[in-house]
């Protein structure tokens, strides 16, 4: 299920005659190429100070222990004949995180086992790369009737039940083109977190954004699953030259879950997959505890369908064209699905990082009715536990009584029986 778009672009007639109808810490190095040999050592954070009569926080303690923590990370790398390339604190862990670069004949993962021995070390890891896997009321958008959705999900009977108003979803992606007309007051935060490459509106997150809110009823383009729902669009992957596709790695990944979980997004959206990562299943694990939902990219060439759709508590999300997806995994719409491109136009994109777009936006519809508060969340599908969603079936039981407990967790359930 490689990521595969159409190189051309929608033009209204041609539609029309179709139908028939923002971080902290210090400045980060530039992200590595796909070539580059880097590793991530963490640095554990002492507990913040408790000052009498008032809260836990900073000062001039914390900065001397910052102080110490880069000096023992020179130390480190010196001692290991490694280079640092730049560092992030992650408060949610608890460490600081310091990237160095291996420059020897040693394996990325040869170091990394190496430095985790540290006595002052958290814990160390290679540095990952990750790849997209993009492969009734009646609206006035042009495109709504060629959307799968309208007519497998019943979109406009959907949207009489929610339109996921009230709710955030953080797309983790390339940029979003926050000016694109059906996009245009959907965003609310467009933030970077690559270093070292040019920021512009990128295809490959623009159109997952699209699938999941595009406005509905302003005369143009396609109406998102979840067309009241709002867009955290967190920038850590960047699109690569020419048709290969859009990568991501261990950090700038880290750095956008740190942002979405600390700004409690609701639902987390990872249109993505690559090699399992003990930094970013950390952080997962940290944004399940606190009830928020993540979806992700299942690809059959990699192991288990690929991290993070294979860790646990994450809901995997196949193209619908998979004819018998493996035992947790669920299908939705990933053909022929009009969505948004940068520069104000929209073309057709495949793949199951769209069908992933497509839960994402099903999920802010169920969230609307019902927080982890309220019951737990499911999706109802061909199968118990995987298999093609039934979207409206899976509204329709939001309004029905269910016992407690905490939607994060039954959703992980439901994905990984």
């Amino acid at each position: 299920m490689s990521e595969r778009r159409r190189g051309w672009r929608i033009w209204l007639p041609l539609v029309l005659a179709m139908t028939g109808l923002g971080g902290g810490g210090s400045a980060p190095a530039a992200l590595p190429s796909d070539g580059d040999r880097q590793i991530l050592v963490m640095l554990r954070q002492p507990p913040q100070h408790f000052r009498p009569g008032s809260d836990y926080g900073g000062g001039y303690g914390d900065m001397l222990a910052r102080s110490a923590r880069e000096r023992m990370s020179r130390q480190i790398a010196r001692a290991h004949g490694l280079a640092i390339a730049g560092d992030w604190p992650m408060p949610l862990l608890g460490v600081d995180c310091f990237i160095m670069t291996v420059s020897d004949n040693r394996t990325p993962e040869e170091a990394a086992a190496e430095v985790a021995r540290d006595p002052g070390v958290e814990w160390s890891q290679p540095m990952h790369v990750y790849r997209t896997k993009s492969a009734s009321a009646v609206y006035n958008d042009p495109l709504y009737p060629a959307e799968p959705a309208a007519r497998l999900w019943h979109l406009a009977d959907l949207h009489r039940i929610a339109t996921g108003r009230g709710v955030t979803v953080a797309v983790v992606d390339t940029r979003v083109d926050d000016h694109h007309p059906d996009l245009a007051g959907q965003i609310l935060v467009n933030e970077d977190f690559v270093a070292g490459r040019p920021s512009r509106a990128e295809s490959h997150g623009t159109g997952v954004a699209g699938v999941i809110a595009a406005k509905g009823d302003n005369d143009v383009g396609i109406v998102g699953i979840a067309p009241n729902a709002r867009i955290m669009a967190l920038r850590a992957c960047w699109q690569l030259p020419g048709a290969q596709g859009s990568a991501c790695d261990s950090v700038s990944l880290a750095k956008a879950l740190h942002f979405a979980i600390e700004h409690r997004a609701q639902v987390i959206n990872l249109s993505l997959a690559g090699p399992p990562d003990m930094l970013l299943g950390k952080l997962i694990d940290i944004g399940i505890e606190r009830g928020e939902t993540f979806v992700a990219a299942y690809d059959p060439a990699l192991p288990d369908g690929g991290f993070p759709a294979s860790h646990e508590g994450v809901i995997a999300v196949a193209d619908a064209a998979m004819a018998v997806p493996p035992r947790g995994v669920y299908t939705a719409p990933g053909r022929d699905i009009p969505t948004t491109e940068p520069g104000g136009r929209w073309y057709l994109v495949d793949g199951s990082s769209y069908a992933a777009a497509h839960v994402s936006g099903l999920i802010a519809l169920l969230r609307e009715h019902r927080t982890p508060v309220d019951g737990p969340l499911s999706l109802v599908s061909a199968r118990p536990g995987g298999g093609a969603v039934d979207a409206l079936a899976s509204l329709q039981r939001t309004s029905r009584p269910c016992e407690g407990g905490d939607c994060g967790r039954q959703m992980a359930a439901n994905a990984h029986p």
